[in-house]
C-alpha cells in the first residue's frame, strides 16, 4: 500500500484546525520541512520546529522512548480565533502528476492564495515562479 506523505501532512493540518488545535506533530522529511518553512515565510503557519528523536544524530535518549524518529512540530496560525488557512488542496498526486510551464502557472483566488510549485530551482510560490520564469510540478494550493 502506498501513502502520500504530502497529502497526509495537509490532512493533519486541516484536521487540527477543525478541532481548533494549535499544534500538529508530523513525521519528518526534508520536503515537508521545506514546504512548511515556505508556508511560514508566507505567513500561513506560525512556526515549524524540528524535534530530534533517537537516531544517528541523537543516541542519548533511552531506546524505549516513543520519539525514535525525527518529527516536525507545526504551530497553526489563528486570526481572532479562526484559522488563517481556509483551504489546503493537493493538486499533484502520485497517481496523477500535474506539471505547468512558465506561461500556465495558476493564480489561486486571483492572487489571494498561493500555489506551491516544485521547480528546477527548488520549492517556490506561484508568484516567485512567475518572477523567475520557471515552471514545474504544482504540489498544492492554499488560501
Amino acid at each position: 500500500m502506498f501513502t502520500d506523505p504530502i497529502s497526509d501532512m495537509l490532512t493533519r493540518i486541516r484536521n487540527a484546525q477543525m478541532i481548533k488545535k494549535t499544534e500538529v506533530i508530523l513525521p519528518y522529511s526534508k520536503l515537508k520541512l521545506n514546504i512548511l518553512k515556505l508556508l511560514q515565510t508566507q505567513g500561513w503557519i506560525e512556526s515549524v520546529e524540528l524535534i530530534e528523536g533517537v537516531g544517528a544524530k541523537n543516541k542519548k535518549l533511552p531506546q524505549d522512548t516513543k520519539a525514535r524518529f525525527d518529527r516536525l512540530k507545526v504551530i497553526v496560525y489563528y486570526e481572532q480565533g479562526k484559522p488563517k488557512i481556509k483551504s489546503l488542496t493537493r493538486i499533484s498526486r502520485p497517481s496523477r502528476r500535474v506539471y505547468v510551464d512558465k506561461n500556465n502557472i495558476p493564480k489561486v483566488l486571483n492572487g489571494w492564495g498561493i500555489a506551491i510549485i516544485s521547480t528546477s530551482k527548488g520549492l517556490m510560490t506561484d508568484k516567485q515562479a512567475r518572477k523567475e520564469s520557471v515552471g514545474g510540478e504544482v504540489i498544492f494550493e492554499i488560501y
